[in-house]
């Protein structure tokens, strides 16, 4: 048996130097493009979604498409750094679900900036103080991030890409066992989000509301008694140990997070399409304005509404469609909806989410 541990290993061995060689090779190339490209972006969603489809489609082996996609996240930033390095804005502060979000479209090699709202968020990208943004916009069971919807309203940046985040919670300590825990520190929505759990195996100890999963990581880090609930990014940040894994109470639940830039998402093959509008005050006038993505064949994946804040029940519809802006059915269906609509801002085409 050893001998043929050890005739795996050399293999093993002999492979690492083939991969790094390649590795080499293809940064050789991510630079060659920078330089042809000039001032043009590092970063192109389109491009990076079509190539995490087609690394996840070519597998075959023991590794899953989701594994691969998430080793070549990494390349692509190593890569996409050699040509430029990136600064991307996200709510804070480090250690959230928002950061996550972050690495698992970016990856690590970029420079990420926290702030303290998603107003800050927005106005870093709009300023130029980031290249890019990344805000929540909906969850599964809690529904629209309201402030996301308000902003994109009067933001001249463009949804360029999206990310869909598993919303996997756990409960962290830094030295203390489970019957130990007097006091579990979260986020008001984790909370909820695993109160079953929480009622089942600590019925006894206090639930306290912090600002984020991430202050509750750091109280807990310092408090006697003192738990956390959070992502495990919030446990490798302030030294917690995992006492407990995916303590959520709906196992399905996905937070979906934007990310934001200046300049619009070329088509990747498979696309979304993201838009508001206003409806004139007359019976049936949103069934007008949707119909046109029914007569051309678009799907329509999302319909929600808000108000417009006038004092006159007026109201905006967030619509997100299949699709991207450039094909032909999409194209003709938003000429329709502008024709009928006294208002509508298309927030932008982009990659469906590949991870």
């Amino acid at each position: 048996m050893a001998d043929d541990i050890a005739k795996h290993r050399a293999e093993i061995d002999a492979l690492d130097e083939r991969i790094v060689a390649l590795l080499n090779e293809r940064a050789a190339h991510a630079v060659a493009i920078g330089a042809l490209k000039a001032d043009g972006p590092a970063y192109r969603p389109e491009r990076e979604a079509q190539v995490l489809r087609r690394v996840a489609a070519a597998g075959g082996g023991p590794l899953p498409g989701e594994a691969i996609g998430r080793v070549f996240v990494e390349i692509m930033s190593v890569c996409r750094s050699l040509e430029q390095p990136l600064s991307v804005a996200y709510l804070g502060p480090q250690g959230t679900f928002s950061e996550m979000a972050l690495t698992r479209q970016f990856g690590a090699s970029v420079a990420a900036q926290p702030c303290a709202s998603i107003d800050e968020v927005f106005k870093a990208a709009e300023t130029g103080g980031a290249q890019f943004a990344v805000v929540p916009v909906e969850n599964s069971t809690e529904g629209a991030v309201g402030r996301t919807l308000d902003l994109l309203l009067a933001t001249p940046l463009k949804i360029c890409a999206e990310v869909v985040l598993r919303v996997q919670q756990n409960l962290m300590a830094r030295r203390v066992a489970m019957k130990a825990i007097r006091r579990v520190y979260s986020h008001p929505q984790s909370l909820a989000q695993c109160r079953q759990w929480l009622s089942q195996h600590l019925p006894g100890a206090e639930r306290i509301a912090v600002a984020s999963n991430a202050e509750a990581a750091r109280v807990a880090a310092k408090e006697k008694g003192a738990a956390a609930i959070g992502p495990e990014i919030a446990a490798a940040r302030y030294g917690l140990k995992l006492l407990a894994r995916a303590i959520e109470d709906d196992p399905n639940n996905r937070t979906r997070f934007l990310v934001l830039g200046s300049r619009e998402a070329g088509p990747s093959g498979r696309d979304r399409t993201s838009l508001v509008m206003t409806a004139p005050n007359r019976p049936g006038a949103v069934h007008d304005l949707i119909s046109p993505f029914a007569a051309h064949g678009v799907s329509m994946t999302r319909l929600e509404s808000r108000p417009a804040r006038t004092g006159q029940w007026e109201y905006f519809f967030y619509v997100d469609i299949e699709g991207h802006q450039q094909d032909a059915n999409v194209a003709e269906s938003l000429a329709e909806v502008r024709g009928k609509a006294p208002f509508v801002k298309v927030f932008g085409s982009y990659p469906a989410a590949v991870l």
